[in-house]
């Protein structure tokens, strides 16, 4: 009689429609995770993230992608929330906190993505941070997942009760955005499916991302360093809104 494989454990993997997290995902399951993914309706200005993000799953072929709603808009302080305007063309070395940052945004989703871990009963948390966002967002640093890691031992019956270890993973924190590039060629990740731009244009036709925001600019920069050609479409510069 055959011996029965045992199944693979699951991993809760945060998942925006961005490339890094397209990337993360495909790493989780390079690693021998079951996947399973979470998305936001956090307020944020365009659905098209969302709609990445359903794209990258299928591709994936990811078995259970929940969209979880929060109102962070409600809030404000991001101008991917807040009527603030979306920086171009701006210095990005030693910038500080750049006004795109959402405040405890990470936090937030982590925490609802240990609640869901914890009803699976997995312990294997997933997310794209990589070093580049290190030095802007707080959010992105490895004592930030750390000190995570030690509050989700004491925030859940899982932890306290019955010693269960959470880990936060972050496969990408250490690679640039042209490692980045490379690794999703390796793993097969279909790029063009993401969604980066923080400031696209939406008025006809298919959606063009700006390549003028920090999130357009690290990315084509990162393909142009891979020697590669980003596949989704920019705004041609003669277009260019004001």
């Amino acid at each position: 009689m055959p011996q029965a494989h045992a199944p693979r454990p699951i991993a809760v993997c945060l998942l925006s429609g961005g490339m890094d997290s397209a990337v993360c995902a495909a790493e989780a399951q390079q690693a021998g995770f079951d996947v399973r993914a979470l998305s936001f309706r956090y307020g944020q200005r365009h659905g098209v993230e969302l709609e990445a993000a359903s794209r990258v799953a299928r591709a994936l072929r990811i078995s259970d992608h929940r969209v979880v709603g929060v109102d962070l808009a409600a809030l404000g302080g991001s101008a991917l929330t807040d009527d603030i305007a979306v920086p171009r063309d701006r210095d990005l070395e030693g910038a500080g906190v750049p006004v795109t940052y959402v405040p405890a945004r990470n936090t937030l989703f982590l925490a609802v993505a240990l609640g869901w871990a914890e009803s699976l009963g997995a312990r294997d948390l997933f997310l794209g941070v990589n070093r580049v966002d290190y030095s802007g967002y707080p959010d992105c640093r490895p004592e930030f997942l750390r000190a995570f890691e030690a509050l989700a031992s004491l925030a859940t019956a899982a932890g306290s009760e019955r010693g269960v270890r959470f880990r936060v993973h972050a496969p990408l924190i250490e690679l640039s955005k042209r490692e980045i590039v490379l690794r999703a060629a390796e793993l097969g990740v279909d790029l063009s499916l993401t969604h980066t731009c923080y400031a696209p244009r939406l008025e006809r036709g298919p959606v063009q991302a700006c390549g003028r925001c920090d999130a357009c600019r690290l990315r084509l920069k990162g393909f142009a360093e891979a020697g590669l050609s980003d596949p989704i479409a920019y705004v041609p510069p003669e277009n260019e809104r004001p």
